[in-house]
């Protein structure tokens, strides 16, 4: 497995020196949320639309917001303090070493795979229940697929719950997928979306068997061709019925 000597040899405790990429992760994450903080502290409506229009909403993305699956990574709940704390302390404590022992590229790539992944499943679930207006923010699938890849990669190492409680690494996440899949077939009534949870660590499972890299997919061009074949079904869908016996068209 290739590394970079710049962050140090592979392996080593949790957390430690922060490569490149979850410093990243970690200053936008926070800066991001500040903005979002004082936006609703002090109502200034059009950032609160702005920070809406990049959540991950069901109606907006099937209308073409197809940006959604991945800035709702970079937002977090504007008066969920915790909310941040754990995805921001999960995410550097268990990323930084698959950082340092994958590479940056790598790591991105994963990160970003198993974020969107999770978006995905959101959507999935919540067009099954019919609630398509809410709002998903947050990171949450993503470090859960970092969590599942820290279990499967160093199993052996040792996680202290609350500090105090010695558990191998293997069990803390295998406790955390099934209370993961548990939730997620259980509505709760809470505005947690297990399912992307449990998505961030299907797709985190996905990654590491088949390494698919979305940093050489050309987003751009596949946006394009996604828009010019919907334009063309809705040409298609208007000469049928402009061909159609009174359909009323004017010479």
């Amino acid at each position: 497995m290739a590394y970079s000597p710049r962050f140090g040899p592979p392996g080593g405790q949790l957390g430690g020196f922060m490569p490149p990429a979850i410093k990243l992760i970690l200053i936008s994450n926070c800066s991001i949320f500040v903005v979002y903080f004082l936006s609703a502290a002090f109502e200034i409506e059009p950032l609160l639309w702005l920070f809406r229009s990049l959540s991950l909403i069901p109606d907006w993305v099937v209308r073409g917001a197809l940006w959604q699956p991945v800035t709702y990574l970079f937002l977090h709940s504007p008066f969920g303090f915790s909310h941040i704390l754990f995805n921001m302390l999960m995410t550097w404590m268990f990323g930084a070493r698959l950082e340092r022992d994958w590479g940056t590229r790598r790591f991105v790539n994963f990160y970003l795979f198993c974020g969107v992944g999770a978006g995905l499943c959101d959507l999935v679930a919540r067009f099954m229940v019919g609630d398509t207006g809410a709002a998903t923010i947050g990171n949450s699938g993503a470090v859960y697929g970092i969590l599942l890849a820290y279990g499967l990669l160093y199993p052996n190492s040792t996680i202290y719950i609350l500090g105090m409680f010695p558990v191998p690494a293997r069990v803390f996440v295998l406790v955390l997928g099934v209370m993961a899949f548990l939730m997620a077939i259980r509505d709760d009534g809470s505005n947690v979306s297990h399912m992307a949870h449990l998505g961030g660590m299907i797709f985190g499972y996905i990654n590491l068997r088949y390494r698919p890299d979305l940093l050489e997919f050309d987003w751009i061009s596949a946006y394009r061709q996604w828009k010019l074949k919907r334009a063309r079904r809705k040409f298609e869908v208007y000469m049928r019925k402009r061909d159609r016996p009174g359909g009323g068209s004017v010479h």
